[in-house]
């Protein structure tokens, strides 16, 4: 059983995926190929003087493997509430995991179609996003969103911080204490 499954590995997810990993969390990341990053060139992104979208997508993946992440090319088609997490269930298999984190930009048919409350967007041309609290927690127990779907701006550098942040809340939750991760510069 996985603690921590990310569905989505644009910004939000593989940050997230990356933060779990290297918090020593086993950690399933789905890529289903949708994320809309793949369609962009990026100019804006604190300490990158620029990159395509493909090339950060493949980047942020690589990290999140680099720390221990799996990662799968599988799309997600349904997650069920299991005996001590979630099942989820994509078109090439099926996987538990304790915790979710929906990371699906402007994919909101599998927050719907499993129970999570969504609500209007306001990001231009975003439809639907998931009703999300301030830690990226949904009104299911267990699942929380991040980056684009969880209603932050479409902005790359935004999503990832966001996908950052609600790791750190799950691996806080799962603790059972507040989870800090600062790298220190090493010396030679």
């Amino acid at each position: 059983m996985f603690e921590i499954a990310i569905i989505g590995s644009g910004p939000a997810g593989a940050s997230a995926a990356l933060f779990s990993a290297k918090a020593g969390k086993k950690t399933l990341l789905i890529d289903n190929d949708k994320s809309m990053t793949k369609r962009a060139w990026i100019e804006n992104y604190y300490g990158i003087g620029e990159i395509s979208g493909p090339d950060m997508v493949e980047l942020g993946k690589k990290q999140a493997e680099h720390f221990g992440a799996k990662l799968l090319h599988e799309k997600t088609t349904n997650i069920t509430k299991g005996e001590n997490g979630f099942n989820i269930e994509t078109d090439q298999g099926n996987y538990e995991a304790k915790q979710v984190i929906l990371a699906t930009g402007a994919l909101f048919d599998l927050a719907e179609h499993i129970g999570v409350k969504t609500k209007e967007a306001t990001e231009p041309r975003i439809k639907t996003i998931v009703d999300v609290d301030i830690k990226g927690k949904t009104s299911v127990e267990g699942i929380w969103a991040a980056g684009t779907i969880a209603g932050v701006s479409v902005h790359a550098i935004i999503t990832a911080g966001d996908g950052a942040k609600v790791a750190i809340n799950v691996i806080s939750e799962l603790n059972g204490e507040r989870y800090v991760d600062h790298d220190v510069l090493k010396t030679t």
